[in-house]
């Protein structure tokens, strides 16, 4: 897209790597308004001749480029079950940058964007390169004077809480020493108001699974640490947004 065209989405999606978005939001974005766009933020090729990272190796592949094309096109096909535009941001991910790269290609989309554009941004829950993209994301927007984001919990991460799908979910991330502290620390400057949750059905979670297995070379990978991921009563099963407002100086 030309710099100096407005893109048409209605809805952004920031998605830190190929796989967020449809982890975290698959049931909730029909709900939203489009046109929608998925952006990636890490969503660049990597530099030809690095050695593989232990995540790619973790996933099967054996070279940088290799796991990148693979996941782009695992992301094209989900993007397209969602009914959401493929948008990347031309950014290796973490471990094939060199010191100091930033992803100013974000900044220039994020400026780019119609009044009104509803942007969502990770939560953040344990994942320091959510954390970068959502604090990036802020400070562009504040600076263009456009609202804050929104913000989604990152599954299936913060899905882990016993009390997750349930009214109170957020009490028990505030109070999560495990899951909790994002939540804490951007609730200390900010008051997050629930805009949309949902614990899905059986019809919307068929959907789900559906867009998450397109992103097959990254689950296997995703068990050690997260268990069943894609069990019906695991960590995927609710969705939920929160806006961001002031906090009260008292």
């Amino acid at each position: 897209m030309p710099a100096d065209v407005t893109p048409p989405w209605r809805t952004v999606v920031v998605s830190p790597h190929f796989d967020d978005a449809a982890l975290s939001l698959t049931g909730l974005l029909p709900t939203l308004p489009g046109p929608l766009a998925v952006v990636t933020v890490h969503g660049g090729s990597p530099a030809p001749g690095l050695p593989v990272s232990g995540w790619d190796a973790l996933c099967g592949f054996s070279s940088p480029v290799e796991a990148y094309r693979a996941r782009r096109a695992e992301d094209a096909r989900s993007c397209d079950l969602l009914g959401a535009e493929q948008v990347l941001i031309d950014h290796p991910d973490g471990p094939y940058v060199g010191e100091g790269d930033e992803p100013v290609g974000l900044d220039a989309l994020l400026r780019s964007l119609a009044p009104g554009t509803r942007v969502l941004v990770p939560l953040a829950t344990n994942q320091p390169d959510h954390e970068a993209v959502r604090l990036r994301t802020q400070r562009v927007l504040a600076e263009a004077g456009a609202p804050e984001p929104w913000v989604y919990a990152d599954l299936p991460y913060t899905g882990h809480l016993p009390e997750w799908g349930t009214p109170g979910a957020g009490e028990a991330l505030a109070a999560s020493d495990d899951w909790g502290p994002a939540y804490r620390e951007l609730n200390r400057t900010h008051r997050l108001t629930v805009r949309h949750e949902l614990v899905l059905s059986d019809e919307q979670w068929a959907a789900k699974r559906e867009a998450v297995l397109c992103h097959a070379s990254q689950l296997a990978a995703l068990a050690p640490v997260h268990g069943a991921v894609l069990s019906r009563s695991g960590p995927l099963r609710a969705e939920l947004i929160w806006s961001l407002g002031p906090r009260d100086a008292d």
